[in-house]
């Protein structure tokens, strides 16, 4: 936890490492929980003097492919700047700006939950590997299912086979 305006005027710098197993909102995204993410965040002013972290995250995280289903590398070179909002009325205006990413500066800022949420914010919505990378016996696997089902049991079979039998 930070007070992150004090943070800024004290020109704060806090780096380390976070293990996947610790991003709790991320783990509905992610194949395994292998791995970890390091971060640096630091308290800046603008080019307009108005306070602000630089956070830089790097880590690789495996995903769930939404193709084939299989693990999904997925590196993570994150860097961008937060404006701090004081209030919020000062929020919505900086969100009326497309070009800038602001959050309230509440006084005890949870460092590991803002990271967490500008790596959710930062992944395809739908993972995926790219074009002819997906594992050919999976995909032939879910095809075989999805045409398994879509195979309807015709009404009378059952009484076919009954009279069969007699």
């Amino acid at each position: 936890m930070i007070d992150p305006l004090d943070f800024v005027q004290n020109a704060g710098i806090r780096h380390g490492r976070i293990p996947m197993a610790d991003l709790v909102r991320l783990h509905d995204l992610l194949f395994d929980k292998t791995g970890e993410l390091i971060y640096q965040i630091s308290g800046q002013l603008d080019k307009n003097a108005k306070p602000g972290l630089q956070l830089e995250v790097k880590g690789r995280i495996h995903l769930n492919c939404q193709r084939c289903l299989e693990k999904l590398a997925c590196e993570i070179d994150l860097k961008t700047f937060l404006l701090l909002a004081k209030n919020e009325t000062e929020l919505q205006q900086v969100d009326e700006d497309d070009t800038i990413d602001a959050i309230l500066a509440t006084p005890d800022l949870d460092v590991v939950n803002l990271i967490e949420d500008e790596v959710i914010l930062s992944l395809s919505i739908s993972s995926r590997h790219a074009e002819g990378e997906c594992s050919p016996l999976t995909l032939k696997s879910i095809e075989d299912n999805l045409i398994d089902k879509k195979k309807p049991a015709h009404p009378f079979a059952v009484l076919a086979a009954l009279k069969k039998t007699n």
